[in-house]
């Protein structure tokens, strides 16, 4: 079976543009954690919005989805699930707000891993929650012609037990021995566990929720304002090549993580820049007393298309209905130009519009 030894990692020489983003990414955490503790009370509904994006992003790359309207009252617990879909929701919402509030208090263990999981199904009534797997799966790939191919054999059901504590021993060895920084270490751990798959149902969402996990004990906790999961799923196609690209050889040791890594670091970079855009916000509508004015505030500085999710997420000071209303009232007045219907609507600035 395979071993895990991530001391290995120190002896490695870098690239340069993994250097550089592992850089970039100390340097916004220390401007992110300054803004923490200057201001926060104004990060309560940037906190609020990434909750409830991470949980719909996560499951939706899994297939997992329901409505907007649907999401918001699961969160606010004012209804109950109706299917095995809202089911599967407010399982990870209920994971994802226990990492929030108690990371500290997760050791990254096998035992903790099968208790996370235990709750990510529990709502579900599957058997198989907080237990490894008991059959063999495969990670497949169904090809334009709808044939479908095996693309990665995972560890086997009688070695994941034994395979987990040792991937659990090899990272938090190599975090105590502190030779590579843990944003190497991080991803490598998560494409190893991909790698194991080791249980029946819901790794993927196990492997984003570890992420977030793993990236708050290290002292990034971005994913609390910024979801990370919703970053992955707008570029899932990058996820699985990256993941595709670091698994080969993986039996054999042989694997290189550095295409996964790369994605990682970039992804994670990116919610960072994005933290910083959205503090940005939050100090200019400090100033603006009305939700009409933050609103246009936003709408003037946008360049393309947006949606009303995109006006909720980036005024993050204004309640969801006041900025849906203002947008309505933009409409009316000709300053912006509503296209689409249903979930699929979105706005223009009139001002982009080409005169015909």
């Amino acid at each position: 079976m395979r071993s895990f030894d991530y001391d290995r990692l120190a002896e490695r020489a870098w690239d340069a543009d993994i250097l550089n983003l592992v850089a970039r990414i100390h340097e916004c955490k220390g401007r992110q954690d300054l803004f923490i503790r200057q201001k926060p009370m104004e990060l309560n509904r940037l906190t609020e919005i990434a909750r409830i994006q991470s949980t719909e992003a996560s499951n939706k790359i899994e297939g997992i989805v329901t409505t907007s309207t649907r999401m918001k009252q699961l969160f606010e617990e004012k209804t109950t699930p109706r299917n095995r879909n809202e089911e599967e929701i407010i399982g990870y919402r209920d994971v994802l707000n226990t990492i929030h509030e108690s990371y500290e208090y997760i050791p990254v263990r096998p035992t903790y891993i099968l208790q996370l999981h235990r709750d990510l199904l529990k709502h579900s009534g599957l058997s198989f929650g907080g237990r490894f797997k008991n059959v063999q799966n495969y990670i497949s790939e169904t090809k334009p012609d709808g044939t479908v191919i095996t693309r990665f054999t995972p560890v086997a059901p009688f070695e994941t037990p034994q395979a987990i504590e040792d991937l659990c021993q090899a990272y938090e060895r190599a975090v105590a021995n502190e030779r590579i920084d843990s944003l190497i270490i991080i991803p490598t751990f998560i494409c190893d566990f991909l790698c194991i798959h080791p249980f029946n149902d819901g790794n993927g969402r196990m492997s984003r929720l570890l992420t977030l996990l793993l990236l708050y004990k290290s002292g990034y906790p971005v994913g609390k304002y910024i979801s990370i999961e919703k970053q992955i799923e707008k570029t899932k196609d990058r996820y699985y090549d990256a993941l595709e690209e670091s698994d080969l050889s993986w039996h054999e040791e042989k694997n290189d993580p550095t295409p996964f890594i790369r994605y990682m670091l970039q992804t994670i970079l990116a919610c960072y820049l994005e933290f910083e855009e959205r503090v940005m916000a939050v100090s200019l509508e400090g100033n603006v007393s009305t939700a009409y004015d933050i609103v246009r505030k936003y709408v003037e500085g946008k360049t393309g298309r947006f949606t009303g999710a995109d006006v909720v997420a980036n005024c993050p000071t204004i309640g969801r209905s006041s900025a849906l209303a203002t947008l309505k009232k933009f409409s009316e007045e000709g300053l912006i130009i509503r296209k689409g219907s249903g979930r699929s609507t979105y706005y223009v600035r009139m001002d982009a519009v080409k005169e015909k």
